[in-house]
């Protein structure tokens, strides 16, 4: 999972990509924002769904998609529209956050509840998009006439659509409703059995089976396939996010829920979590000119944990 408003300029995604496909890395996610979200320094950032256009055009295999798209950024018809691609793309969407790039950039971000309001309108329209047949839909915040868009997605048995979210009662509710998988950040291993646990509550209350909703995460990833290689990484990513050079200091500090260490460190880290119900994780990979990290998971922890 890759940063995109940290200024990952096109060569940088070309490359990230071609390491992708070259070791194995089945699937990239890039986040959905135009600002830096470090407030000490401004960063670049390519369109997310331009990217992953330009993307799908120049790969094969590699599957592409966003975590998180807000929906306060585009009218669903638009993220719906941009998202049915040749069969490699998963929508991930969310209510939105950032309050400073809405600002900067004119977005309206309205209070929680209205907001969430809109996403589960989003939801709907998204799926009645990709369905076959013509509909009709009149929402508070959205409407259709008479429309049937096409092409549907290529996707079997569907385009994936991802909700992001904290675990929340309403969110868990609309996921076990409308969502293909539930993703949340940063999580430890006893809040993501507690999400797990809530999670299928919700699926039960709508009669939905549990089974049917996987749960991931986004969360810190810094692994080394030993010692010297994961503080020299450390020192990297503690010299990016302008915090000294020592990698030490930096892991010791880093969150609970961030996968780091050795190779069967994170090994370990990833089975504690799947046991806990997790069915797949995005390593947020900040280090995005660092090709070699992607080896390291395509060579040592994909072929571990299949």
């Amino acid at each position: 999972m890759i940063e995109g408003q940290e200024d990952v300029n096109w060569a940088d995604w070309r490359a990230i990509a071609a390491a992708c496909e070259e070791h194995g890395v089945r699937t990239l996610f890039r986040s959905d924002h135009y600002l830096s979200v470090d407030d000490r320094r401004e960063r670049g950032s390519l369109d997310a769904w331009a990217t992953i256009a330009a993307l799908a055009a120049i790969t094969e295999r590699l599957r592409l998609g966003t975590l998180v798209s807000p929906a306060t950024f585009r009218h669903p018809a638009v993220l719906a529209k941009m998202a049915v691609s040749g069969g490699r793309v998963e929508l991930g969407i969310g209510a939105g956050w950032w309050e400073r790039e809405h600002e900067a950039y004119g977005f309206d971000l309205p209070e929680p509840g209205p907001r969430l309001d809109a996403l589960e309108e989003q939801m709907e329209l998204i799926h009645r998009y990709w369905e076959e047949g013509p509909f009709n839909y009149e929402g508070r915040h959205y409407r259709a006439k008479n429309l049937d868009p096409l092409p549907k997605p290529m996707q079997e048995p569907k385009l994936p659509l991802i909700l992001g979210g904290k675990g929340g009662p309403r969110s868990l509710r609309l996921a076990a409703a409308l969502a293909d998988e539930y993703n949340t950040v940063m999580s430890t291993v006893e809040e993501i059995a507690d999400i797990r646990k809530r999670l299928d509550q919700a699926c039960e209350a709508a009669d939905r089976d549990p089974k049917s909703l996987p749960l991931s995460m986004m969360t810190g990833w810094v692994v080394g396939a030993d010692e010297d290689e994961l503080r020299d990484r450390a020192s990297r990513l503690a010299q990016w996010k302008g915090e000294g050079d020592d990698g030490e200091a930096f892991l010791a500090g880093l969150r609970p829920s961030t996968i780091k260490g050795t190779t069967p460190e994170a090994i370990e880290q990833l089975r504690e979590l799947e046991r806990a119900g997790l069915s797949r994780i995005m390593g947020q990979h900040l280090l995005h000119r660092d090709l070699d990290a992607i080896a390291l998971m395509g060579r040592e922890l994909i072929p571990a944990l299949a």
